[in-house]
């Protein structure tokens, strides 16, 4: 990495000279054009020229009017729209050596020598291949006088970046690749459609989703609507599955609960290598419950729509990375691809991934599954661990005998994905052997004594609900430190677990603090982080962030939609968060926007201005509609009316303008795919937490827990999942404003200043550095190191 005295700035590097190449092959999936608009607009932004190839790799093989020099008005409102616009087609002849001979022609032709590769790892290897071949090639066509000598040695080296196009996520070195998520809203989406039709009439509902080869679609969307059974190819069912599987399922029915989920990979498999059909499975279920089964196959559903704003984000950074890996790329360094890991941008040798992608599936051939499940990576086994313990409830029998009593409660304002957290945490805790006490309406109606046992079948069908089924308060304890105590003794309550915003870290370090007074807050305490604002310091993400982004940017892509057809328009966007502008700047760079305006990054009249003139001079082009967004407490006295104003005076003879305040529908709704599976793993992975600790501080009969490392808040950093005691947060965060003093997402502003044609300054210091697939082991997990 590069030293923090050596900054790296993105306007100091130069591409002029150079010429960018963008495709997508294969199979669609959307965000791949939000990657292409990033790689054509940084591309340009640093002085290269870029061209689209239209139609793959077909389109470089055929040359002529598919090769063509992209502008930067040639992507404008193209971030919204699923697919890919430039098109994709499998191509026979780049398979040939003629093909991929004829495609170096065109590229030299133009002066062609960085090309970016968006698609599966059959793209990407393809990619690969010319590359080495590359100047074998430049020698037969010198050979046959179609290139002089002087272009040979003048383009003499090919430089390729590869980014992953996939639904399926079916590439290993990468958390997430483009597509994926986007493909987990249309499934979740009919999910829960279903979910309502199947209870009016006691069905049980067999789903097949995509995933040939990996099972990373069913086993998420598993995870996300709690279905009761699941088949992927990487874990086929034991022998006797289909007695156990209809046993589950009659035992479910005799719970009351009015209907079964079963999802498929369309890949899946048993012990034997023999598919398991969606067909097979209805049919067994008829003849061995009688129960009215229906069979829906999803399809190509899962490929189409508009893309995720997580994917549009992911899509945007990594075209952002690619451009800078070509720009940083020599003779010497091979291939890459960027990719995800964590929360962070990586570049890793394109064949070192594709060669472990192609381990799995031998491996699965092979039927080593335990090794094809490691080989996937961490989040793929995070995922199935997190399933393995939620799917099936153990007899009683088999449970560890726990005399302990965990709460449960949610504090602050409501966030989607706080019910999956909960749910997870019940059922987690009750495997673990607890009894579980849920706690309504927060702090408040714990003083009250509104506590009660809680049990597995209570939080069944929770996944998909907005909002707190619980109830929750913005109360802190403070007030009622006395009654808690007294409720805490009353149900011998041994651990606390905690799900909300800025508040919950609040009440944790208040009860900490009290613990001194009150033994009974001598106990083990966690957070876990759920709120639209994604203000919580010890975290880049919170539980509720995603689908109120998501929320926001179907909202502007609608807004900027009413305008299609009438004259030029901006629109003036106000959205929530209190002081911490990340909605307002990822939802900004999610829908396209020309600028946002939020608290830490102070502002003045000067900046409005000059913000005014740069739309102004943009709508003159062909550009015809602007977006601006402005966080509700950016600044008190521009206002948004302030804004809406100084921009409809300026504008005057140019554009109109409109605006609108979003308000609570960003806190509404179904929870996204990712904040369900980001709230279910979290408090799985707190619960087992809090059991280590009960075991650990239990001594003489009773628990008592009074260091710092038994208070925590669990948090994503950067890379991992992170235990941090509360107290130690305390100097990272600014109390008055009730926001950390350093957010992660700041550095993505500048992209979204870039992408929106400013000139600005974007620190890559941490970008460069080619790292290498590592093959996943099992961490120790302790507190402050990676869990």
């Amino acid at each position: 990495m590069a030293q923090p005295d050596q900054k790296k700035f993105f306007e100091n590097l130069s591409g002029a000279g150079k010429a960018i190449a963008v495709l997508t092959s294969g199979g669609d999936a959307q965000g791949m054009n939000a990657a292409v608009r990033a790689v054509v607009r940084v591309g340009i932004y640093i002085g290269a020229k870029v061209y689209f190839i239209h139609e793959g790799y077909q389109g470089l093989v055929d040359g002529g009017e598919n090769i063509e020099e992209a502008k930067w008005e040639s992507v404008s409102s193209m971030l919204q729209v699923g697919g890919t616009v430039i098109g994709s087609a499998r191509c026979k002849e780049f398979r040939t050596h003629e093909g991929r001979r004829a495609a170096a022609q065109n590229l030299v032709l133009r002066g062609i020598t960085n090309l970016c590769v968006i698609g599966g790892d059959g793209s990407l290897t393809g990619a690969n291949l010319f590359r080495e071949e590359w100047s074998g090639l430049l020698d037969e066509l010198v050979q046959q006088g179609k290139i002089d000598r002087e272009s040979a040695e003048k383009y003499s080296h090919l430089n390729i970046v590869g980014m992953v196009g996939s639904i399926d996520n079916d590439f290993c070195g990468t958390d997430m690749t483009i597509g994926t998520d986007s493909a987990l809203h249309r499934i979740i989406e009919v999910v829960d459609a279903i979910v309502t039709t199947a209870q009016s009439h006691q069905r049980t509902f067999v789903l097949e989703v995509m995933g040939r080869h990996c099972g990373y679609l069913a086993l998420v969307s598993a995870l996300a609507c709690g279905a009761d059974w699941m088949f992927i190819p990487e874990m086929p069912p034991a022998d006797g599955w289909e007695e156990q599987m209809c046993t589950k399922l009659s035992e479910n029915r005799a719970r009351k609960k009015r209907l079964n989920i079963i999802i498929v990979s369309e890949g899946a498999i048993d012990t034997s290598n023999k598919p398991i059909t969606s067909e097979h499975i209805k049919n067994l279920v008829v003849k061995c419950l009688g129960f009215d089964t229906r069979v829906t196959i999803l399809g190509h559903v899962q490929r189409g729509g508009t893309p995720s704003a997580f994917d549009r984000i992911l899509a945007s950074r990594m075209g952002v990375e690619a451009v800078l890996a070509l720009l940083e790329a020599s003779a010497d360094t091979p291939a890459c691809v960027v990719s995800l890991c964590g929360n962070q941008a990586v570049r890793l040798p394109l064949m070192e991934c594709v060669q472990m992608t192609q381990e799995v599936q031998k491996a699965m051939d092979e039927r080593r599954f335990e090794e094809a499940v490691r080989l996937r990576g961490r989040s793929f086994e995070n995922n199935l661990n997190t399933y393995k313990l939620l799917a099936h409830r153990k007899p009683q029998s088999e449970l560890p005998i726990s005399s302990f009593n965990v709460a449960v409660l949610n504090v602050g304002a409501p966030a989607a994905g706080m019910n999956a957290a909960v749910r997870s945490a019940v059922r987690v805790g009750i495997t673990e052997g607890h009894k579980i006490f849920a706690v309504n309406d927060g702090f408040e109606g714990f003083a009250k004594g509104q506590i009660k046992e809680i049990k597995w079948g209570d939080v069944g069908g929770w996944t998909g609900q907005g909002g707190s089924l619980l109830g929750t308060k913005r109360t802190l304890p403070a007030k009622h430190l006395e009654k808690i105590a007294e409720q805490m003794k009353a149900n011998k309550i041994n651990a606390l677990l905690v799900i909300g915003g800025f508040e919950a870290f609040e009440c944790l370090l208040q009860l900490t603090e009290a613990r001194s007074r009150y033994e009974e807050f001598c106990i083990p305490m966690c957070v876990l982080p759920a709120t639209i604002s994604n203000n919580v310091p010890g975290t880049d993400l919170s539980i509720g962030a995603d689908t109120s982004v998501n929320a926001i940017v179907q909202t502007c892509d609608r807004i900027k939609q009413s305008a299609s057809g009438t004259k030029r328009r901006v629109f003036i966007i106000e959205t929530m968060g209190g002081y911490c502008g990340y909605l307002a700047s990822v939802g900004g760079l999610a829908a396209g926007a020309d600028a946002a305006y939020i608290f830490e990054e102070p502002f003045d009249i000067r900046d409005l201005q000059s913000n005014v003139e740069h739309l102004t001079a943009k709508m003159k082009t062909s550009i015809q509609r602007g977006l601006v967004l402005r966080n509700e407490n950016s600044n008190e006295n521009y206002t948004t009316d302030f804004i809406y104003q100084l921009y409809s005076e300026e504008g005057k003879g140019v554009f109109d303008c409109r605006k609108n305040v979003l308000g609570h529908m960003q806190q509404g709704g179904a929870p996204s795919p990712f904040d369900r599976n980001f709230g279910t793993k979290i408090a799985a992975k707190a619960m087992l937490w809090i059991s280590r600790k009960l075991k650990e501080t239990y001594r003489k009969g009773r628990v008592f827990a009074n260091t710092d490392d038994t208070a925590c808040l669990l948090g994503m950093r950067r890379r991992a999942l992170v235990f941090q005691p509360v107290v130690d947060l305390k100097n990272e965060t600014d109390f008055v404003h009730r926001i950390p003093k350093e957010q992660w997402w700041l550095k993505l502003r500048p992209l979204m200043k870039i992408l929106a044609k400013y000139k600005t300054s974007l620190d890559v210091s941490e970008s460069g550095q080619l790292e290498h697939v590592v093959r996943h082991r099992r961490p120790e997990e302790s507190e402050g190191v990676p869990a």
